[in-house]
């Protein structure tokens, strides 16, 4: 299901992608520490996420190449039992006020449904196969039970994305229709921000996100074009937002990553922001493994891109944690059955990426 490579070549393309990784995420560490000198910032947070999804990247590669259905089965119902046990993932009256919590809710939830379907490709037994998929919507029942609305509508999605994986052949048309997806949803996000969409489209967007919320959003654009180079420093936006100043519970985050990347490092630390997700689907697009899950990893992380940009779920270390060990787990090359690979997977991935 990947290309017609050899071995060494396939290790040449995951080199590529892991020293792509490498250097991105070390741009957003250094970026996050220059605009925070300039400004007196706090990059602790940004630093934070970073190692975050650095290691949870790695975990994944290693569990991905020992147990490559056991350890994102594991993955996923580690999910689900952080999200019905962890006070601050699962929704409820005390953390009502707070935005921001539901949308990790929806996260962990939408990466667990799609770490338990990239084990249903992984595994050869159609039971096991046919289980994995109904955990898989069971994760999707349990995000409605919890109240979580985007967060069963995410599932459902990569669930449905996972089934029509598997009669896509050419995974660059499935990877390339990701990233305009959530191009798609962060540039909706951005013109509900300058007030550039119609009247009965905003009025229906403020009843589903709040008043309060787009404000915050409102607020985040006027500082990125106060700063459009630097921004105002890490972890300063609740100092200078007049709608986070303004309310007695606030997190001081305008519930939004592309945003809040705008308004705290600037038009540098967008674009670092999406060069992270580009790396991610990069490195989906070059990995060794079958296409259907290298597209069911894409879509989970595409929906969680698409749940950030409405929200503040990766200011939640679960959350940056769970999207790099699904990116891990997806690009890993199992080491069982190593000889094989990639003359099985070529019949199913159908690009070729080698002359």
């Amino acid at each position: 299901m990947t290309s017609a490579a050899g071995p060494g070549e396939a290790g040449d393309r995951r080199n590529v992608s892991d020293a792509a990784g490498v250097v991105i995420l070390g741009a957003c560490a250094a970026w996050s520490l220059i605009s925070a000198a300039v400004h007196d910032g706090r990059p602790e947070g940004v630093l934070l996420a970073i190692l975050a999804v650095a290691a949870g990247y790695a975990a994944g590669r290693i569990g991905g190449a020992l147990l490559p259905v056991a350890a994102p089965c594991a993955g996923a119902l580690a999910g689900v039992s952080l999200t019905l046990t962890v006070p601050h993932l699962s929704p409820g009256p005390q953390i009502v006020a707070p935005l921001g919590h539901a949308g990790a809710t929806a996260a962990v939830l939408t990466l667990s449904a799609g770490a338990a379907c990239c084990a249903a490709w992984a595994a050869s037994a159609p039971v096991v196969r046919l289980g994995l998929r109904v955990l898989a919507a069971g994760i999707a029942v349990t995000a409605a039970v919890l109240g979580s609305t985007s967060g069963f509508v995410a599932c459902s999605a990569v669930l449905l994305c996972s089934l029509a994986a598997g009669h896509l052949r050419h995974r660059g048309v499935g990877i390339a229709g990701l990233a305009v997806t959530a191009t798609a949803v962060t540039g909706l996000t951005w013109a509900v921000a300058g007030n550039v969409v119609p009247g009965g489209l905003l009025a229906w967007l403020e009843g589903q996100l709040t008043r309060h919320r787009i404000q915050l959003w409102h607020d985040a654009l006027h500082l990125s074009r106060q700063e459009p180079a630097l921004g105002v420093g890490p972890g300063r936006f609740g100092e200078l937002s007049t709608t986070a100043t303004g309310t007695l519970l606030s997190d001081g985050k305008p519930h939004s990553a592309p945003l809040q990347q705008a308004a705290e490092q600037g038009v540098v630390g967008l674009l670092l922001l999406a060069a992270a997700f580009c790396w991610m689907l990069f490195a989906l697009w070059r990995t060794a493994r079958p296409t259907p899950v290298a597209l069911t990893a894409g879509a989970a992380l595409t929906a969680l891109a698409a749940i950030a940009a409405v929200g503040n779920a990766l200011s939640f270390t679960t959350v940056s944690v769970g999207a790099g060990l699904l990116a891990g787990l997806a690009t890993a090359r199992p080491i069982a059955g190593d000889t094989s690979q990639p003359e099985n997977d070529a019949r199913t991935r159908g690009d070729q990426l080698s002359p």
